[in-house]
């Protein structure tokens, strides 16, 4: 399974949403401390790019010696139709400064120097120490995960629906689940999370794990062929 520390990554450097929380400049409109870009420094720090007129922009400069801290809060939804959308939240935390010379028109980089960060998602909630935030690689898949979700929702139904036969015998659940569409949720690079759904209050996540962790989509292609061929036989 990926590490708290990868899936933070892995959250940062998606497209998920994500807003700048800083101490005294919450009552600004949200937008403005929305990052227009984002992404991490090979010392494990985070470059936003947010509106120059944003807050946060015209607070760093000045607060270079009372170190300005922030939080960037990060929310992960599932790009298919499911019930209890919300997969993760993240937040990363540290010192807030002004980045010269790396900016568009109308822009301005800031610098989030990591500290702690904390991720609550289906795997469960942990904290990630810095060290291992910086050291952590993204899933290769992240940027088609949303893409590959929504054509396996729409094209591989049946598939989808065959893999309930790979989960054994689940009294508990078994009459609910056979009533349902099985729903991709999450595809990462070790396997296949979805959900299963009589209704809003009554749903359950299997996950299975492919034969080895792949490394692009071909890889992937045929992990998915496996899978499908596993659990039609």
């Amino acid at each position: 399974m990926p590490s708290a520390a990868e899936r933070t990554r892995t959250l940062v450097q998606s497209t998920c949403s994500a807003v700048l929380l800083v101490p005294g400049l919450n009552t600004a409109g949200p937008h403005q401390l929305m990052p227009l870009t984002r992404h991490v420094g090979p010392d494990g720090d985070l470059f936003l790019e947010l509106p120059a007129d944003s807050p946060a922009v015209r607070a760093a400069p000045h607060a270079e010696d009372d170190e300005l801290t922030a939080v960037l809060e990060l929310t992960d939804v599932a790009p298919v139709s499911v019930p209890h959308r919300i997969r993760a939240r993240a937040w990363v935390s540290g010192r807030l400064t002004t980045v010269p010379g790396l900016s568009g028109p109308g822009r301005t980089t800031l610098r989030l120097e990591t500290g702690k960060a904390y991720i609550d998602d289906l795997w469960g909630a942990e904290e990630v120490e810095p060290d291992a935030f910086r050291d952590a690689a993204p899933d290769p898949l992240v940027g088609h995960e949303a893409e590959l979700l929504q054509h396996l929702h729409a094209a591989h139904g049946e598939q989808l629906d065959a893999l309930y036969g790979l989960l054994g015998e689940r009294p508990a659940h078994s009459r609910a689940a056979r009533r349902s569409s099985v729903v991709p949720l999450a595809l990462d690079r070790y396997g296949l999370r979805v959900r299963l759904c009589e209704d809003r209050d009554r749903c359950f996540d299997a996950r299975f794990e492919f034969p080895g962790p792949v490394h692009d989509i071909g890889e992937l292609r045929h992990a998915m062929h496996t899978l499908f061929e596993a659990s039609a036989s």
